[in-house]
């Protein structure tokens, strides 16, 4: 593996997998969605071990340490192994209602059955 002491951060997102291209990794320190040690990444910052890299994705908001620096694209296995996980977990979901199946072929449903159905959702 690379024994450097530093790589970019941007390099370092892509090749532990954050980032599905290095292209996408520089773009989004360019758009600030990369944070390291609480500050705006642009994408040629060194990153350390020890240091926090905080990567805010489509979905989620993903917090790491680094653990060891990579410059080139490993494997997912060998990726996990280079940083530790500091993300808190994501709260439950929520139960949400079963939806009300109406027979196929019921026809539009009666002002009645309407009413039914809105009390049912909440509405």
């Amino acid at each position: 593996m690379d024994a450097a002491t530093s790589t970019r951060v941007d390099a370092w997102v892509w090749a532990v997998r954050m980032a599905k291209t290095r292209s996408a990794a520089t773009t989004a320190c360019k758009a600030g969605h990369v944070q390291v040690n609480g500050e705006r990444a642009k994408p040629a910052q060194p990153v350390h071990v020890g240091d926090e890299v905080r990567v805010r994705g489509p979905e989620s908001e993903r917090t790491v340490r680094v653990a060891r620096i990579l410059s080139k694209r490993v494997g997912a296995v060998v990726a996990a192994e280079c940083f530790v996980d500091l993300t808190p977990p994501a709260p439950p979901r929520e139960e949400v209602a079963a939806a009300v199946q109406r027979e196929r072929g019921a026809g539009r449903p009666t002002k009645r059955e309407r009413r039914e159905l809105e009390r049912l959702r909440g509405r």
